[in-house]
């Protein structure tokens, strides 16, 4: 096999179809002719090459980070789709054949899950229930001009990396593979609309969509085609519908993602240069197809910005341009909504509205699957139900207590219901062009107009720095549009600890039998719009570290939202308790050693990502004192059978910061491990709305400094589980805490992964168990995030935030998500100045020189300055950096 550096960078092939669309409408009629029929609408060239001809250069600097300049839109997509492909071919092309639902053609029926065979069958047959691959091919004639260009581009960059290499010079993960092939626009577009809904529909395609059907009908799909017996297809049958319940069962909360991350926008009165500034911190996995990709994007006069997006988006995500700077963090809102359908007396496929009737419809879908031992896939069929709203779901089998189709009604009791849901984001066609009008906006109006005009970001929301000071934030992601009635219903229901339980589950249940609860159509269709999101312009800072909008900047709440956007005068978490305290107090270091925005009180770009680096956490800052004074108390005395005193004196040793040479940070995070599930009935001072940072605090004092204290209990817990590892009190964080990639085999194979690459020590904390800012953490999956790519996935021991117990040749913690792309970020009178990373590197591809090298530039705190003008691009250039690709 070819490494990577040996693989060809140019090919020329026949040439590229010209596309003639254009945003561009006006002069469609000839002013001296009333008579004359319609001409073609003049081509934008901003957007399609001339000639047909795509063209771009790509220069190369330190990270592999690729700068792509071209002289129209599609070509630099171009450029973009041919550099992702270079370095996470394999990741990319799995993402399409999930897209397409072709897991099952190509990887087989699937995983055992639950005593089942067969979770590709159910996500293949439910992606094609919520329209992923039918709903892309309808959405692609409707796209702007804009959009088109960059799909068909990146496509056909893509393409062009594929059909110019080897298929035995791919990665080990896709090697030879068949399903390695040529891409369309409808398959990329497909891709976006999981993206879309990673944060909705996604969670209903492995089991909760294909196990909706009425009474005695069976979920099992049945044989169009197939040499198997007949016991074979049973067995097959059983063992999709038990893989299908298993992987229903596992989902119990839609409000985690997965997803987390910080960002700030700090203002002119806080920046050292009187501009702004941001902090960007996303908190993704560091595998599968939720990677971030660095990129510069530059087409002279229309765009240039530097950011980095999902594996697959043709466009940067979190970027920065000239002027103006954002970043994304996941947001508290809902993105969908479940209906309550009554279902007419004696007919399982009507329902009743308003006293109307209405169908529940069906169609039928075809699968594709690879059988061992059979020439040919086997093709099974399945019916699946709809209603106005969308596919049918079946609840019960996430929660028992739901009723199932045809049980009573949870909202309209004695009645026989079935449950249904809609999507805020089950149409992204508009993905791109929010996207692309956020990085060609070159002040705060404009950028405001890309949500004015119903542009939206789906999941996430948006903080914002600009080149005049201006601090901004907006949840700007999808968020349903009910009436003042349906939302005071909704409130009403959620004092009913039923409902409340349901809706702090990320469930908003609603009832379809009254109009009322419809969502309001408005420009924006079904969604809320500019005027109704939460949303804040500062000259000092706004924040946010996935609390709601509420606390974006204490000094100016935001109250009065729809529910649906998130709970507000609660609790918040926290990273945005530190984050809120660090941006009220620069001056109050905490346990580190440096203050955050230096002696002046005020953020640069580098102190922004030190900011990140300081690896604080908000629980070691309120507790440890108080957890010495009680060791302090208890000295030798045992705490459930265990003498705590050397452990102790190593938390006495602490420097409460998660850094690679901490001693004792491995302790306190094994005790906060288990005191929070204590920790909210141990705490005296409860929430203030009026001091959310402050509150709650205080634990106990009853039984303090005795064998009955629950922090003591906790920790005695916690040093349990260490000394099971064999792991000593005095040990540093970064000998326990690392990364290191794994895999090397294809989908679902069979084969074992194998590690990629050696240990890399690992600074940071866990966001939810530690409080850590820089927040990491360990993924227990045995596939890449997303993928059916198998990885080496630790089993941990309870209550310790994911320490491994030595099986499998895992030990300590292995993390695999949290800080990704990340930088600081400030505006100068030069322009923007940024520093940062992508954590995991840029590559997937073990062979390649850029699989670890940012990797271990985070382990030693070696921030990249951010290239962005042609001289600090030229400056940063690698060897041999700078090519030129075309399609001619």
């Amino acid at each position: 096999m070819q490494t990577w550096n040996n693989r060809v960078a140019r090919v020329t092939r026949g040439a590229a179809l010209v596309l003639l669309g254009s945003t561009m409408l006006a002069g469609c009629f000839d002013s001296n002719s009333s008579s004359s029929g319609p001409s073609e609408p003049p081509l934008d060239t901003n957007l399609f090459p001339a000639d047909g001809r795509l063209e771009a250069t790509i220069r190369i600097t330190e990270g592999g980070v690729p700068h792509v300049k071209a002289d129209n839109l599609k070509s630099a997509a171009f450029g973009h789709g041919y550099m992702q492909a270079k370095d996470n071919v394999c990741l990319l092309a799995e993402a399409i054949v999930k897209a397409r639902s072709e897991r099952a053609k190509y990887f087989g029926g699937g995983p055992d899950i639950g005593g089942g065979l067969g979770l590709n069958i159910v996500t293949d047959f439910s992606y094609k229930a919520q329209r992923i691959y039918s709903g892309a091919e309808a959405e692609l004639p409707t796209l702007s001009g804009e959009s088109r260009a960059l799909i068909e581009g990146f496509a056909e960059g893509y393409n062009q990396y594929v059909t110019e290499t080897d298929p035995a010079d791919f990665p080990a993960e896709c090697e030879s593979e068949e399903w390695v092939k040529p891409i369309t626009p409808v398959d990329l577009l497909a891709h976006y609309r999981i993206i879309g809904q990673y944060a909705s529909g996604n969670s209903f395609a492995t089991g909760v969509a294909f196990l909706a059907v009425p009474p005695n009908v069976s979920p099992a799909p049945t044989p169009v085609s197939t040499v198997a017996s007949n016991e074979a297809v049973e067995q097959l049958q059983k063992k999709v519908v038990r893989a299908a319940t298993a992987s229903a069962r596992s989902v119990q909360d839609f409000t985690d993602t997965g997803l987390a991350s910080n960002a700030w926008g700090v203002g002119k009165s806080m920046t050292e240069q009187g501009r702004g500034a941001l902090l960007a911190n996303p908190h993704f996995p560091y595998t599968g197809h939720r990677r971030l990709y660095e990129m510069q994007m530059t087409v002279p006069g229309y765009i240039n910005v530097h950011g980095a997006g999902l594996l697959g988006t043709a466009i940067p995500l979190i970027n920065f341009n000239e002027n103006l700077a954002w970043s994304h963090t996941v947001s508290t809102s809902r993105r969908f909504t479940w209906y309550e359908l009554t279902l007419k007396d004696g007919d399982d496929l009507t329902y009743i509205k308003d006293g109307e009737e209405k169908p529940i419809t069906v169609e039928t879908f075809q699968v594709e699957v690879k059988v061992p031992g059979m020439p040919e896939p086997m093709v099974l069929k399945r019916d699946f139900y709809f209603s106005e709203y969308g596919p049918m779901i079946a609840a019960d089998k996430i929660n028992p207590s739901l009723p199932a189709w045809g049980d009573n009604g949870a909202l309209n009791s004695g009645k026989r219901v079935a449950l249904t849901y809609r999507d805020a984001n089950a149409n992204t066609g508009g993905l791109l062009d929010t996207w692309l009008q956020m990085s060609r906006a070159t002040n705060l109006s404009q950028f405001k107009d890309v949500f004015k005009n119903c542009g939206s970001t789906l999941w996430v929301n948006t903080t914002y720095a600009d080149d005049q000071g201006n601090a901004f934030y907006i949840d700007s992601s999808s968020v349903p549009n009910l009436s003042e009635k349906a939302i005071a219903l909704v409130n009403l229901r959620r004092l009913q600890p039923a409902y409340a339980g349901l809706f702090d589950q990320g469930v908003t249940l609603l009832d379809g039998s009254k109009s009322i609860e419809d969502w309001i159509e408005t420009q924006c269709g079904g969604l809320t719009t500019y005027e109704q999101k939460p949303k804040l312009v500062r000259t000092d800072w706004v924040q946010n570290s996935n609390s709601s909008h509420w606390s974006t900047n204490p000094d100016e709440f935001l109250t009065g939202y729809s529910p649906l956007y998130g709970d507000e005068k609660a609790p918040i978490n926290a990273r945005t308790r530190l984050g809120i305290k660090m941006l009220q107090d620069p001056m109050d270091p905490g346990y580190s050693p440096d203050l955050i925005a230096g002696q002046d009180g005020k953020f640069n770009a580098k102190e922004l990502i030190g900011t990140i680096w300081n690896n604080r956490a908000w629980y070691a800052e309120q507790l440890l004192p108080e957890l010495l004074e009680r060791c302090n108390d208890i000295g030798t005395e045992p705490v459930d059978g265990r003498d705590l005193s050397a452990w102790c004196q190593a938390l006495g040793s602490w420097d409460g910061l998660y850094e690679l040479n901490s001693k004792g940070a491995h302790i306190f995070r094994v005790f906060m491990g288990n005191y929070l599930s204590d920790m909210d009935a141990d705490l005296t001072k409860p929430f203030s709305p009026a001091d959310p940072v402050g509150t709650p605090a205080l634990p106990k004092e009853d039984n303090a400094g005795t064998p009955s204290d629950t922090m003591l209990l906790a920790l005695s817990l916690g040093v349990g589980a260490l000394q099971s590892q064999n792991i000593q009190p005095t040990a540093e964080l970064g000998t326990l805490q690392y990364y290191r990639a794994s895999g090397g085999v294809k989908p679902d194979s069979g084969d074992t992964p194998m590690f990629q690459s050696q240990p890399i020590q690992w600074h940071g904390g866990d966001g939810n168990i530690d409080g850590a800012f820089n927040a990491i953490g360990v993924y227990t999956g045995n596939v890449a995030d997303d993928t059916r790519f198998a990885r080496i996935a630790p089993s941990t021991v309870p209550g310790t935030a994911g320490l491994s117990d030595g099986s499998d040749g895992v030990d300590g913690w292995l993390m695999s998500r949290g800080t990704s792309w990340h930088f600081g970020l400030e505006f100068t009178d030069n322009g923007p100045e940024a520093y940062g990373l992508v954590s995991y590197s840029q590559s997937s591809d073990a062979s390649s020189p850029y699989f670890t090298d940012q990797s271990e530039m985070y382990s030693r705190k070696e921030y990249r300055k951010l290239p962005f003008t042609e001289t600090e691009i030229t400056a940063s250039l690698i060897a041999n950096g700078e090519t030129t690709i075309s399609s001619e």
